[in-house]
């Protein structure tokens, strides 16, 4: 597979935080027009502020059995929250930072475990929440174009809502991070795979998620990734692992054990470079575990470090 040139970049001393003057919130403002989403029928979770706009807003998608901030049922997640705060200390209006939480607080996911890779997690169910969410963005700050940071699968959620509605020319840049690009490595129907177990998801090869990501040519995958990787004018950045991910690597992943590099039809398949796209400026990173203080994983980690907080800042504020 043809990949752009990855650089690397000096993290230290790259930026200082001042001392913090506000915090990123949890709610949207008054007249802020919340969509309702399209799996849950209740209005979506989030947050934003009123204010002055004048930079491009930027939108923040947290992962799959994610939230965009921590929630009573997912209180030890909700990361991407730190990443705007990030934004914020660093010159970023709060009326500039909106999240999106695309798959509700999470509490039907420790009800019912299969719900994290059910069709109702899947991009295809999440884009119309996205496509709403966007328009209501725009509408309120009246910008005429939106940055996306997106974790995971918040990566490839952004993309096929605007492969599905041809709206490149509203995204101006897009930075994922560690997104499933090319698919994930938890999906095949090896007994190896403990991801198949109900209580830890149900990642089994027919799941809604694993019919999307499960292999690097599923319907979904093989229409994202054809032909030019990176379309349109929008401006691509990913940041990756580089040493381990325990969705890509068949690599220990700080407390998570690996499962076996093989793809949802049972054949053996390298997702390592998963999270890189053609055309996109990639950044590795390594190291990341050291930002999740639960399992010390990697791709939790990657969205709660300043490392790559700091590289995607100086992306989207050029």
């Amino acid at each position: 597979m043809r990949r752009a040139a990855c650089i690397v970049i000096a993290i230290a001393g790259l930026i200082p935080v001042p001392a913090r003057a506000a915090t990123v919130g949890t709610t949207f403002p008054p007249g802020f027009a919340v969509p309702a989403d399209a799996t849950l029928g209740v209005p979506v979770i989030g947050f934003g502020a009123a204010g002055a706009v004048t930079r491009t807003p930027v939108i923040f998608l947290h992962g799959n059995n994610d939230t965009p901030y921590p929630t009573t049922c997912n209180g030890a997640f909700g990361k991407i929250q730190q990443f705007a705060q990030f934004f914020l200390d660093n010159g970023y209006a709060a009326s500039e930072l909106w999240g999106l939480g695309y798959q509700g607080e999470q509490c039907d996911s420790l009800t019912y475990p299969p719900t994290k890779s059910s069709d109702a997690h899947s991009t295809v169910a999440n884009v119309p929440d996205l496509r709403a969410f966007v328009a209501a963005v725009l509408d309120y700050t009246g910008a005429t174009q939106v940055d996306i940071v997106g974790h995971s699968l918040g990566t490839t959620l952004a993309r096929e809502w605007m492969r599905q509605d041809g709206a490149h020319g509203l995204v101006r840049r897009l930075v994922g991070v560690d997104g499933p690009n090319h698919g994930i490595i938890n999906c095949s129907p090896n007994p190896l795979n403990f991801w198949q177990v109900p209580a830890l998801g149900g990642f089994t090869p027919d799941s809604g998620i694993c019919r999307e990501y499960g292999a690097v040519d599923t319907p979904l995958l093989s229409v994202l990734n054809a032909g030019d990787e990176t379309p349109g004018p929008t401006e691509y950045m990913t940041i990756y692992n580089a040493d381990a991910s325990f969705v890509f690597f068949d690599e220990q992943d700080g407390l998570v054990p690996p499962v076996p590099a093989e793809d949802r039809n049972g054949n053996p398949h390298d997702f390592s470079a998963s999270a890189m796209l053609d055309g996109a400026v990639n950044v590795p990173v390594v190291g990341q575990g050291q930002y999740d203080g639960a399992l010390l994983a990697a791709h939790l980690g990657i969205v709660n470090s300043p490392e790559v907080w700091a590289i995607a800042l100086r992306r989207l504020r050029e």
